[in-house]
């Protein structure tokens, strides 16, 4: 197992939070926050690490998503620790921007905070006898940064690069995103790393073949788009659900659709027309439902194809459904002709 730098602590929690990392300087660094609701826990991490919330120096923000930046208002308002970020993220924050964190857009509300120290690629994260240098990794966001400490070969990734590989945002990160994200991975694999953490999962310790791996399921992506937009709606529907401790399936169907994300990604994923309204979507999703009310209002509506001009609409081709691990829905293949996945409402949030 590769030795760990003592002043680095590394923290790996479940949903909704993100892992977070602790550099142990003279002046300690909390890089990210976790969700908001469990400031209570992130405060106790580092109680028992020996490095009282109080006593940070600064918060450093790899990106703005909620599971990351959610304890930052608590801590600011608590204790006054200043907040650093890529300059990007760090505008949009400051001026309330309704792009901020992409909260609207996710329905993920995130508790006002001010970015106090604007960061840019170059810069360094001095913890006191500890320095970092800050890489631009941008994709997953615009303004996603990794620290990287050259001489212990040590990367914090976050969202960057974790053991499955992170969801792409084109819609409000703007067209390109994915491939952003693999020159991103291209720069990072060409630095010799050691080992790595991310913002999901367990610590890396062969972070170059992850980043390879990473990088050919970003290659598939890139020859067929409609990959990424599953991808996404499976990861945020996965984290909604989380949220809300489940979903009635009466409530999927129009939940799903006062969405912003899902009514982006629909478009990309099943070629969903935005001229569609809402009322005729939602017959779409509704109509017609296998005997005995099995399927999922959301799967239905996925699995659909478009009307063609004449005719009523043709069965898809077959498709392979994948099998999640605990903790994210399960999705299991249906009998009805017109559609071959369901959502099984199998999860278990964290402990």
């Amino acid at each position: 197992m590769t030795q760990v730098p003592d002043w680095l602590l590394f923290f790996e929690r479940t949903y909704p939070s993100a892992n977070v990392a602790l550099i142990r300087g003279e002046h300690p660094v909390l890089v990210d926050t976790g969700y908001g609701s469990e400031l209570a826990a992130t405060e106790n991490l580092l109680r028992e690490a020996g490095v009282p919330p109080e006593s940070l120096s600064l918060i450093v923000n790899t990106h703005y998503h909620s599971d990351h930046v959610g304890g930052n208002g608590g801590l600011q308002r608590r204790y006054e620790t200043p907040v650093a970020a890529h300059r990007w993220e760090a505008a949009l924050v400051n001026n309330r921007d309704r792009e901020a964190c992409s909260a609207e857009w996710l329905g993920q509300p995130v508790e006002p905070y001010e970015v106090n120290i604007p960061l840019s690629d170059g810069d360094e994260v001095d913890a006191g006898g500890v320095a970092l240098e800050v890489l631009h990794t941008l994709g997953h966001t615009l303004g996603h940064i990794s620290l990287y400490a050259p001489e212990e070969q040590v990367f914090i990734f976050e969202d960057a690069v974790h053991d499955d590989v992170a969801w792409i945002n084109p819609y409000r990160e703007g067209a390109g995103a994915l491939e952003r994200t693999a020159e991103s991975l291209d720069r990072l694999a060409r630095l010799p790393i050691r080992w790595a953490c991310s913002g999901h999962g367990p610590a890396i310790e062969d972070p170059l073949a992850v980043i390879d791996g990473a990088r050919r399921r970003y290659d598939k992506w890139l020859s067929d788009p409609q990959k990424a937009a599953w991808h996404g709606c499976k990861r945020i529907f996965s984290y909604a659900l989380m949220l809300r401790d489940g979903l009635d399936k009466a409530e999927v169907t129009d939940y799903l659709l006062g969405c912003p994300w899902f009514q982006d990604y629909a478009v990309t994923a099943s070629g969903w027309s935005r001229r569609s309204s809402s009322s005729r979507c939602s017959r779409r999703c509704s109509a017609p439902r296998p005997p005995g009310g099995e399927m999922d209002a959301w799967w239905s509506w996925r699995r659909i194809p478009r009307r063609p001009r004449t005719g009523r609409p043709s069965p898809p081709g077959r498709r392979t459904g994948q099998h999640h691990s605990t903790g994210r829905p399960r999705i299991k293949e249906s009998s009805w002709p017109y559609t071959k996945f369901a959502l099984e409402p199998r999860f278990e949030l964290p402990n």
